[in-house]
């Protein structure tokens, strides 16, 4: 069942609804050209605010260029039914399974990411004749409680966490993951982060997601994949550890595995670990990105951050155009990262190429 199809005046996302075998609505979105790639559901997604997002809007454009990226919210989450009783491997394993088929694609590249890589291994054990690649980044064959008696008790305090503090609008307690997922982001990140764990889901299911994932395990179902897989892992991952990465690749037989220097769990835009990942990604997928116009992505930005935008390309320091705009300039920094996510540039550069493709945009 597809139902309420709408198209992102931006992004040109279009947003389908199926219903997973008890009848659950997930919602999931498709954007991008080219061979299509499936991203499994993963911890706290939102198919409208990641784009957005200075935390995955550069995932999105990264998978969309030169890709179908087809992507959901989580039963529980986003978009997707918030009210359901069923949270569990199984589900979310048939929860992938109708999303593809709504979809209407019949081989495609699969990627999971943090718990979602687990999923993809099961639907690749089930389903080989579907799958062109596999991608799994941040993954674990096993769930915390699974990793011995540290790992257990890390576990448990985790999921008290949620159920005291989910719903707070202080956002300590859900501060707490974000630092653990983005050890290196900017408070800006962080702070976006903690807003998204909340408007994502209820401290209730947030609580019983946690749950759910503590316990995978597909350390059996792994040795049974045969789809040709690329396992990526950041070496000082605070939530995933690199072992778990390791102990992923070795379970599957045709896995390769690249360790990234980072600590983030997700990765951000302005890491050389990001471009490498898009780099070992695109190898070994064997595809390019879409080759884009000088002034792509201006037409995104908003009239604050093309305001912003045009002082910078004037050379002015965000000092000065906060006083120019009237704004602080821990704002004027925030219009920045946004326009940054949007423009696809990152570093140290990124404020110098932002420059240039607005100057490029001027042009008649």
């Amino acid at each position: 069942m597809q139902s309420c199809s709408r198209y992102d005046r931006q992004v040109r996302q279009k947003v389908g609804y199926c219903a997973a075998p008890d009848a659950v609505k997930l919602a999931y979105a498709v954007h991008g050209g080219g061979p299509p790639i499936v991203r499994v559901a993963t911890w706290m997604t939102h198919l409208e605010f990641d784009w957005e997002s200075p935390v995955w809007r550069h995932w999105l454009d990264a998978l969309g260029d030169g890709h179908t990226l087809i992507r959901y919210d989580e039963r529980g989450c986003g978009l997707s039914d918030r009210d359901v009783d069923d949270i569990s491997f199984d589900a979310w394993v048939a929860d992938l399974e109708a999303v593809v088929d709504a979809a209407g694609v019949d081989r495609f590249a699969l990627l999971g990411v943090s718990a979602g890589a687990a999923v993809a291994v099961a639907y690749a054990a089930r389903h080989p004749e579907r799958l062109t690649h596999l991608v799994l980044y941040g993954g674990y064959a096993r769930g915390r409680t699974l990793r011995g008696a540290g790992e257990r008790r890390l576990q448990e305090a985790l999921v008290a966490a949620i159920s005291a503090g989910w719903a707070n609008p202080d956002p300590t307690f859900r501060h707490l993951f974000s630092m653990l997922f983005l050890p290196a982001g900017t408070p800006e990140q962080m702070g976006w982060y903690d807003d998204l764990q909340r408007h994502s889901t209820s401290a209730a299911t947030a609580v019983r997601l946690y749950d759910a994932r503590g316990r995978l395990n597909v350390v059996d179902l792994a040795a049974r994949v045969r789809t040709r897989t690329l396992v990526v892992h950041a070496a000082e991952d605070r939530v995933v550890p690199a072992d778990e990465g390791r102990l992923l690749a070795t379970l599957l037989p045709e896995a390769q595995l690249v360790l990234l220097e980072s600590a983030n769990h997700i990765l951000l835009s302005d890491e050389p670990a990001w471009t490498r990942f898009v780099a070992e990604l695109r190898a070994f997928l064997g595809t390019e990105p879409v080759s884009a116009s000088p002034g792509a992505g201006i037409e995104e930005l908003s009239p604050r951050e093309l305001d912003v935008l045009a002082l910078v390309a004037a050379g002015l320091t965000n000092e000065v155009i906060a006083d120019r705009l009237s704004l602080s300039v821990r704002t004027v920094e925030r219009h920045l990262t946004n326009t940054y996510v949007k423009l696809r540039v990152s570093g140290k550069a990124g404020r110098a190429a932002a420059a240039a493709r607005f100057s490029e945009a001027q042009r008649p």
